[in-house]
């Protein structure tokens, strides 16, 4: 990815005929455009950067005479999946994770335009000769990979049978034990549905307390921040099932009351047990006064299990709908920039051999557009070395009259 160049200032005077003192009017170069990552809902596969692997940004216009700003380069928006984590190739280091839908970041800034020459202009020097070429953009090689996120995720208590759904319904072997906590971690299964496929997870049991760390709670619960729609599983068995349904849905509200805003299935499980069976009535009347959807079912049975998928295949396309038609709003002027450029460059001085070489990009950039030839511009151009310290740290690192300075790409004899 190439960010776009800075467009370069320019050295211009006013000519009109009825100015007699002129003056510097030379216009600043325009910034060249960004390369801008974005995270959209509507996106779900990295495949098309397999046959798009160069991105490179427009550079921005040159300056102009009469104090005319050159053109801003167009900014190229890039959309990735939500999920995306971008990875600097060649260090292997993560740059960024884009897990929210609309989130975006500046991956390669476009470089400031040039100052032109009315920049320059002070009480001492009103026609100034100098004049800035515009910055380079960024040059930066990225990987990125899709962090997978499941569209389903499976709450609930410790042993309500999360692992046990997840087993019966996809390819997915979690662990499965008379136990608490017999999933650690959460375990993937693809779920084949209307020749369709969705992804479901099972989040490993929450507990009451979980949205304060209790257990691995904050680990559990920011892995159900990925998903879009949840099935609660609850036990059916249990002394209490809808306080063991409030108690997960306490903990989802304490932690982020986003989470409880998702689309939410209930799952009574557990059927296959004679007692549950014959309370499943009950059950049902506790939790009248609740909107989501309930089923009773056995994950060990697979009884009701169809019927639970489908609502909940019904419940997916409808959010992914809902997310499909929402407009995203980016403020372009707020994004944050993943390597921003230091304002102030510090100067440094390297001897190469027999030449002091000027690591100051600035003063590369005004060296870069000097007209060696005019003894003047020469002039205002030592001039300028003085004003930013430069000249000092020349001598403070033992320059001499007759040595060679480097200013980027122009070499020049001291004096």
């Amino acid at each position: 990815m190439i960010s776009g160049h800075g467009g370069n200032g320019i050295v211009s005077g006013r000519h009109e005929k009825f100015v007699p003192r002129g003056g510097p009017n030379g216009g600043d170069g325009g910034r060249g455009g960004d390369i801008i990552l974005v995270a959209e809902p509507n996106v779900t596969t990295l495949l098309e950067f397999r046959y798009h692997r160069r991105f490179e940004g427009s550079p921005g216009g040159r300056g102009e005479g009469a104090n005319k700003h050159g053109k801003n380069g167009e900014d190229i928006q890039i959309p990735v999946p939500v999920g995306t984590q971008v990875w600097e190739a060649d260090t292997n280091n993560q740059l960024a994770d884009l897990s929210e839908p609309g989130q975006a970041i500046i991956i390669a800034k476009g470089g400031r335009g040039g100052r032109g020459n009315a920049r320059f202009a002070t009480s001492t020097n009103q026609y100034p000769l100098l004049a800035e070429e515009g910055e380079l953009g960024e040059e930066l090689r990225v990987r990125l990979e899709l962090k997978l996120l499941a569209d389903v995720g499976i709450i609930g208590l410790p042993n309500a049978g999360k692992s046990s759904l997840l087993a019966s319904v996809s390819a997915a072997r979690p662990k499965i034990a008379n136990y608490p906590f017999t999933t650690l971690e959460p375990v993937l299964g693809v779920i084949e549905r209307f020749r369709d496929t969705f992804v479901m997870v099972d989040i490993p049991g929450l507990i009451e307390g979980a949205s304060e760390g209790i257990g691995l709670g904050h680990d559990f619960l920011r892995h159900i921040e990925r998903t879009r729609v949840l099935v609660h599983m609850v036990d059916g068995s249990a002394l209490d099932p809808l306080d063991d349904f409030r108690k997960i849905n306490q903990e989802l509200v304490q932690f982020n009351e986003d989470l409880a805003s998702k689309p939410q299935v209930i799952a009574i499980n557990k059927l296959d047990i004679t007692e549950v069976r014959e309370l499943q009535a009950e059950i049902r009347e506790q939790f009248k006064d609740y909107s989501e959807p309930l089923f009773v079912i056995s994950a060990a049975t697979h009884e009701g299990v169809d019927d639970l998928l489908n609502k909940v295949y019904e419940v997916l396309q409808e959010t992914k709908l809902r997310d499909a038609t929402t407009k995203i709003e980016i403020d372009i002027n707020n994004i944050p920039v993943l390597r921003p450029r230091p304002r102030r460059e510090p100067i440094k001085i390297n001897k190469q051999g027999n030449v002091f070489v000027v690591e100051a990009p600035r003063v590369a950039r005004i060296a870069a557009m000097l007209d060696e030839q005019d003894w003047n511009a020469r002039i205002q151009f030592l001039g300028h070395l003085q004003r930013t310290g430069i000249v000092r740290a020349l001598e403070e690192a033992g320059v001499m009259s007759g040595d060679a300075v480097r200013f980027g790409v122009m070499e020049w004899e001291w004096e």
